[in-house]
């Protein structure tokens, strides 16, 4: 059987190290911020935060080192403290490019956490022998305001190359998922900006 298409970007499976306890941390996308942001997306630390000090990020685009993943959002209020403000209805995964507000996402940043993520439509490197190999990600918008992320495997980059920032855990055991195209792999952040050599933001 062949497998599905339908990307939900990068969504946390487990830990390595089996003690992460679904921890997320609050980070905060400025109003005049640019980019569109799905549950799923990879994010990297951004030179801005709120007034309150709560960090800032930025939607990566693709080969740099990463902070985290978004799995959650919240608007911000008008005076950037309450967590209250007006509802974010709780179908939508995503926040507009184009921004009334600022908003906080809620993000996996533990470098240990595994993750689940669809390969792309190419077949040829998503095979047995690339289960270890490190990758780049393909980063796609979701199709919707209530999809979750596009962002792929790019499959061209498969390789052993250490600079790639996501490393293949193998595919994810679940029915119906084979090696090929659109195969679910388990992965891990490969260049992590909480882990290893120092990052310059």
């Amino acid at each position: 059987m062949a497998n599905t298409n339908k990307p939900f970007g990068l969504a946390p499976v487990r830990s390595i190290s089996g003690t992460w306890s679904q921890q997320v941390t609050r980070y905060y996308i400025y109003s005049s911020d640019g980019s569109a942001y799905y549950i799923g997306d990879a994010v990297i630390s951004a030179a801005q935060g709120d007034a309150n000090g709560t960090s800032g990020i930025a939607k990566a685009t693709g080969a740099q080192k990463l902070r985290g993943v978004i799995v959650g959002f919240e608007p911000a209020n008008q005076n950037g403290v309450s967590i209250a403000g007006p509802a974010l209805a709780l179908e939508n995964t995503s926040i507009p490019a184009s921004k009334t507000r600022a908003y906080y996402a809620y993000v996996v940043d533990d470098p240990g956490v595994v993750f689940s993520i669809q390969g792309d439509a190419t077949a040829t490197n998503q095979v047995a022998t690339n289960s270890n190999k490190n990758f780049s990600l393909t980063i796609t918008a979701g199709a919707s305001t209530v999809s979750a992320s596009g962002t792929v495997i790019d499959s061209s980059t498969i390789n052993t190359t250490d600079s790639l920032n996501m490393k293949a855990m193998g595919l994810l055991q679940v029915p119906n998922n084979v090696y090929g195209a659109y195969a679910i792999w388990q992965c891990k952040i490969n260049l992590h900006e909480l882990f290893g050599t120092s990052t310059a933001i």
